[in-house]
Order: C-alpha cells, then structure tokens, then sequence
C-alpha cells in the first residue's frame, strides 16, 4: 500500500493524543501500512503509572502487531483483593476479582492472556514500535484548532519547545486527547451516561511493603471509621492510596494518610508524586463526526474498575479503526466503511458502562433504582461482544450483545474463535491466520477458486486457508464446529478477526455468493456504484 506524502505537513492520518490509545492507534495503522503522525503536547508519559491491568483481548492486539508484553509482575493469576481496616491491621474478607468469573478473561479461549504492566511501562514499547513501523510522533506539539472540509482536516499545531505555529493537513484525525477532549468538545458531540461521580485524589510513593504480599493479594480497600482509601500496589515497590475526599495536602499530611492507610509509622515512605482526577461515567452520543473519530477516553470515560473497561475499551477502538481507514485511503473501500465504527463501537462502549454499574463497585453510585442488568462473566464481555454493523452479515436484533465465546459458534459479527492448529509444521492459534488482509476459511476447495476470483475481481486480498491441507487440526471437524459450518461451507473473517459472514454450506455459485458478501461487507470500492456526502464542518478554538 502506498499513499503520496507530499511534504513533511501532511498525512493520510494525524492522531491527536500520545497516551495508550494514541500511541496503539499509531502502531495499528503503521502496522496497516498507513504513514500517520501523532502530535502530544507532553514530551513523555505521565510519571504516575495510571493504568495496569491490560486484558486478553488487549495483548491479542499487540501480538498480531509485534509489541511484546514482558510477564507480568503480580504472576500469571488474577489479581487478588480485600477489604481491610489498614494494610497490617484486621482484614475483614476478600472479594472475587470479578462476579460471575474468575478473572482469567478468557484465556483459555486465547493463545494470551491479561498482563499486569504498568501504564508508564508500557507506553514506551508502544512508542518504539509505532517508530519501527514508520509512524511520526512529535511529542512536545499542541493542537491549536482543526478546520475540517470535503477533502481533508487541516490542523493548527505548535511546537512547545519554541512556539513555532505550523499548519498540518490531513486526510482523517483520530482524536485521542482524553476525557476532556478539546476536540470532541469544540464538535459539539454531548454525552450521555451516569455522569461524574466523585474526584478522586490519588498519592504514589515508594515503600518496603513486599512482605505483605505474600498472600497474593496486591488491592486493598481501607475501611474505618471516619476513614476510607484505596491502596493497591504496581509490584515494582511503587503503591498507590487513592482518596475521594479532594483534599490537597502537603507532604507531611500525605505522609500521615499514608501511614493511617499502611497501618503502621516506622515504615519509610519516599513519596514520588500525586494526582487529581474526576471519576465519571460518560459515553459520547456519537462517536465520529466527518473525518474525525473519537477514541479512548474522549469517546467514553469509564472508571477504573476489576473488568479493565477503561483503556482496554480505547485499545480495542484503535484496532476497530485502523483497518478501516487503511482499507479507505487504499481505494479498497468506500468511506462508507468507516461509518461502521460508530456503529460498531459506541454499543459496545455503553455496554460496558451499564455492566459496571451491575457490578458491586459502582452500584452504590446510582441515585435511582438498582441496575436490573445481568452481570456478565469476564470472558463474555472481553472476547464474546457483538458487532452489528453494514460491515456484518448476519447479526440481526435478536441476539444479546455480548455471551461466553464458545456459545457463538462463530457466528458474524463475533471474534473469530481461537483453536490450537498446525500452521508449516508448527503448533499455532488459528488467530494467527489473520494478519493484514481479509481470511476465508473453509475446507472444500471450491472456495479456494472463490477467493482468487473476487480477489481480483475487487482489487481485495483474500487469503485462502483450507482447513485439512493449509491447518491441520488432529480432531476431524473440530475447526467447523467451532465456526459453525460444515464441510463444504465456509467463514469470511475480517482483518480485524471479527467474523464478517459464513455460509455453513456451499451455494451453487461460490464465486457470486462471496463476491457479494464482500462488496457489502467491506463496502468494496468495485462493487456496486454509491454515493457518499459529507457536511463541511469548521472546527476552531
């Protein structure tokens, strides 16, 4: 795939944003082949580590795209908590990691599984990939305004370090600039939701606490009387207290928290630095706007919760998006494709917001009545969420959002089942059938035929893989089982590896069947001629 640069000033893709979902965005459309730049006005990550907990689905992402995710700290099991009057003082019980699971997210659905890395520990693996790939990233850059038209979005930029304004021209802006995004903002895209729910204070400090982790439990609830915290650590002898009295405290006071917190005074406490954040519940009411795409927290801020809901959800955008916008600026598909986002993303987003408050952790947030929804198990939410969109065949009203992977059987509009398989002779995930182009997956060689002719029919790689002779299974039709077809029929995944149709049987014209498929799901550029409009927006500051 190529695309015409003409000067350091423009770019198929600007990214506004550098945290986790910017920087995954930019290693995602790299990946795809497509030159991005991403402006951040920060130099660097946060010195606070923020975000840790990094699900299946998350570390399935990275994998395709050759990020590697060291072990994590905390181990291989999920994290442990409980509720307790102070680290060394009586502990009161231990709460599962999460209702209806057992935290693991569905690793025995995955060739992966959840890590627990820290946010700051993470991000410069993400920066040095998305630079291996190609992509630009001009950290130490504010956006000062986005004008958007038919044609493209032009950017007014400065750089920090000497105040020089410069113009940037971009075909499409993926707008990861956090909860308080100044560019969902100025689009004027409200949101919807429970709404804030406190400001939270938080305190990072350094301590010898490691004989405490003994038992395997590393999140702390402090409960007494006129005193309540949260305390976990980053296994790295960093821990957190985090408050929700918005009180601004000196540092012999954070000592003292601290030290109520801990349970004991003799303990020496380096502290390293503090934060102040509100704790809100918020999902955009759309989630792009022309050329422009909201993502991560921009797009739906979802707090902190045992189901990873907040950066994972962002992550997961990034990867929704990517393929889109490189099938777009190849020619491959119509802009039409991308309208799919929204329409794809923003269910899965409110969601994961009403789940959380089914939870026990956010119930109490909620004014009304209590939240009648159905706890979902991890893996369900993770690895079995529904896509309905026109890039989905098959997906009608009638199923649930979201179910315990094994349950679909491959049905469209779900993640493409993960089996052990022999690829060239080695033990691999059926998942690493999907790297840059549409699969077709099937056993009867007709669709081998299939493939190569709307292949070049519709100028849309189609990579044929024959169950039996390219992937070899040692149970005989375990791999049609598991996607929901039968000998002769066949499964048509995304680059995304989400299931975009199948047919559990062959038709009498394979060729046609899977050409028509496709021109709709991939609003291929060769089907069937449509028109598409856009409003010009001017988007200033």
């Amino acid at each position: 795939m190529t695309f015409d640069i003409e000067n350091d000033d423009t770019t198929p893709v600007l990214i506004v944003g550098g945290s986790l979902v910017g920087l995954s965005a930019a290693v995602f459309l790299s990946w795809q082949g497509v030159p991005v730049v991403m402006i951040d006005r920060h130099y660097g990550s946060s010195p606070h580590p923020r975000a840790i907990g990094f699900t299946t689905r998350t570390i399935e992402h990275f994998r395709q795209v050759g990020v590697e995710v060291p072990a994590s700290l905390q181990g291989m099991k999920p994290p442990r908590r409980a509720r307790v009057e102070s680290l060394t003082g009586t502990w009161i019980e231990e709460y599962p990691w999460s209702p209806g699971g057992d935290g693991s997210y569905g690793a025995d659905q995955s060739p992966v599984h959840a890590i627990a890395i820290t946010q700051d520990r993470l991000e410069p693996l993400l920066r040095d990939r998305a630079r291996e790939l190609g992509a630009e990233l001009r950290l130490g850059t504010e956006l000062l305004g986005l004008t958007q038209d038919d044609e493209g979005v032009t950017a007014m930029l400065r750089r920090r370090e000497d105040g020089r304004e410069y113009r940037l021209r971009a075909q499409y802006v993926v707008a990861a600039d956090g909860a308080d995004s100044a560019v969902r903002t100025d689009l004027g895209i409200e949101r919807h939701g429970v709404g804030p729910l406190s400001v939270q204070r938080s305190i990072l400090f350094r301590a010898p606490l490691e004989e405490y982790l003994q038992h395997g439990v590393v999140q702390f609830e402090i409960e007494q009387p006129d005193f309540r915290g949260f305390l976990t650590t980053y296994s790295d002898g960093r821990w957190v207290l985090m408050l929700s009295d918005d009180v601004e405290r000196d540092a012999g006071q954070q000592i003292e928290v601290v030290q109520r917190a801990l349970g004991r005074t003799d303990i020496p406490i380096e502290l390293i630095t503090t934060g102040r954040w509100n704790l809100a519940a918020l999902i955009a009411d759309h989630f792009s706007d022309g050329r422009i795409f909201l993502a991560g927290d921009a797009a739906h801020q979802l707090p902190p919760n045992r189901g990873g809901f907040g950066a994972n959800t962002g992550i997961d955008d990034a990867h929704n998006l990517a393929w889109k916008l490189a099938a777009v600026l190849s020619g491959r598909s119509d802009p039409r494709l991308l309208d799919t986002y929204d329409a794809e993303r923003r269910p899965i987003a409110d969601l994961r917001h009403d789940q959380l408050f089914a939870r026990a952790d956010y119930k109490a947030y909620l004014t009304g009545p209590a939240s009648d929804t159905p706890v979902l198990d991890d893996s369900a939410i993770e690895l079995g969420q529904l896509y309905r969109s026109a890039a989905v065949l098959g997906a009608d009203a009638s199923l649930p959002p979201a179910a315990l992977p094994e349950q679909w059987a491959g049905q469209p509009g779900t993640r493409a089942p993960h089996l052990w398989v022999t690829l060239d002779g080695e033990k691999r995930s059926t998942l690493d059938l999907i790297r840059h182009d549409w699969v077709l997956l099937a056993r009867d060689d007709r669709w081998r035929i299939a493939a190569t002719d709307v292949s070049e029919t519709l100028g849309i790689a189609i990579e044929f893989e024959q169950i039996g002779t390219d992937i070899e299974i040692s149970e005989p039709h375990t791999l049609e089982h598991a996607y929901g077809i039968e000998s002769t029929g066949a499964t048509l995944i995304r680059p995304d590896g989400y299931i975009a149709w199948r047919t559990p049987t062959a038709p009498p014209d394979p060729t046609r069947e899977l050409a028509t498929a496709l021109t709709t799901v991939a609003a291929a550029t060769h089907g069937p001629s449509h028109q598409f409009h856009r409003v010009p927006l001017d988007i200033s500051w």
